[in-house]
């Protein structure tokens, strides 16, 4: 089963998830929502932004080839399916929608 995560939607953080998966998914959006270096004590955590300041064009390879990366690097449960992007508010704001698969879940 796969599921999809917005970028920036960081609503309620819940400190003791109650399922493997609501606890994988919140993860990635704490990843997609970080940028790296920003995180004192896991310096690698996030993405690298890249993407930032380019045109839209040039960013969205970027950041699909960041998103990959970060997911695949700081939560391995976690197998990203297709990233496609929504625009923002502010002119040339992406915002990547990620479809993910969750290995191993205890539903």
């Amino acid at each position: 089963m796969s599921y999809i995560i917005k970028g920036h939607c960081l609503t309620n953080i819940d400190l003791a998830p109650k399922t493997t998966v609501q606890e994988v998914l919140q993860n990635i959006a704490v990843i997609l929502s970080t940028p790296q270096f920003s995180v004192p004590l896991d310096r690698k955590l996030g993405m690298l932004q890249r993407f930032v300041d380019k045109p839209i064009q040039v960013a969205q390879p970027i950041l699909i080839s960041e998103v990959m990366d970060a997911v695949e690097r700081d939560e391995p449960r976690a197998e990203v399916l297709n990233v496609t992007f929504e625009l923002g508010k502010n002119p040339g704001a992406l915002i990547p929608i990620v479809e993910v698969n969750i290995i191993d879940a205890e539903h």
